[in-house]
């Protein structure tokens, strides 16, 4: 898809996406760059490889990008991200930004997706029509997946949040749903698709009888949430709980 001055080319692999970036990084298409690699993460379940060869950085600071998009995919999707280049300039401007502090540039492709090698992560997915049902049917997913990976303790927040998010998209969308559920590192993630690309809005109830678990349920219980366009179209609202105390009620979108 081409950004102005900025092409970028996802192609999916074996074993991670690959995105051919080429043209011209300016201020214009700076964000550009940023929320096309955060679309294209968003469905990059195995890792990122970003090859800039073919890029042109017009002045250094904007090389930043890259750390930007690597510290916000380490949150979720929780996948590894890497660049690709063989032009000395590139290597020279990331170090002086410190940006290969946070994401290793490597000289061939190969070397880069070896670097994403990960931890076992447990991956499982379910897509459910739109239907007054579907919320019910997640939430008995996300339980039958609590107990095969024995995470019984994370149970009754992942169905809560399972349950906001999924009759978001059945009242607010016509979409199906799909809903995908990732275990890595004590980190658990509820994440639910749909293909309508307004961004989500999670609404506080005003009373407890109103449907739907609120804003302030939903960043009480997660340590991350937010909501990310997928490269595909649609969105993808996310959650991440951890198994292990830490802080909670962040929020990113895009």
């Amino acid at each position: 898809m081409r950004f102005g001055a900025l092409t970028l080319a996802p192609e999916q692999r074996a074993s991670s996406t690959t995105v051919t970036v080429t043209g011209v990084l300016d201020l214009l298409s700076y964000p550009e760059l940023r929320d096309g690699l955060l679309k294209i993460a968003a469905e990059a379940t195995d890792g990122l490889v970003a090859d800039i060869d073919g890029l042109r950085i017009e002045e250094a600071p904007l090389a930043n990008v890259f750390a930007l998009v690597a510290m916000r995919i380490s949150e979720w999707p929780g996948v590894g991200f890497a660049l690709v280049s063989h032009r000395a300039e590139h290597r020279r401007m990331l170090a002086a930004r410190l940006v290969d502090r946070f994401v290793e540039l490597h000289a061939d492709l190969g070397s880069a997706e070896h670097s994403l090698m990960r931890p076992a992560r447990l991956r499982a997915a379910r897509a459910f029509v739109h239907a007054d049902t579907a919320s019910a049917l997640a939430r008995r997913f996300v339980r039958e997946i609590c107990v095969e990976w024995t995470i019984p303790e994370l149970t009754g927040d992942a169905q809560l949040v399972a349950t906001e998010l999924v009759e978001n998209v059945v009242r607010h969308t016509t979409s199906d749903v799909r809903v995908r559920l990732e275990l890595r590192r004590g980190m658990f993630s509820v994440a639910v698709a749909d293909d309508n690309d307004r961004p989500a809005v999670l609404l506080e109830r005003l009373s407890p009888a109103e449907p739907g678990l609120g804003l302030r349920m939903v960043a009480q219980v997660t340590k991350v949430w937010g909501c990310s366009e997928s490269w595909s179209g649609g969105k993808i609202v996310w959650a991440v709980l951890a198994r292990r105390d830490g802080p909670r009620g962040g929020v990113h979108g895009e």
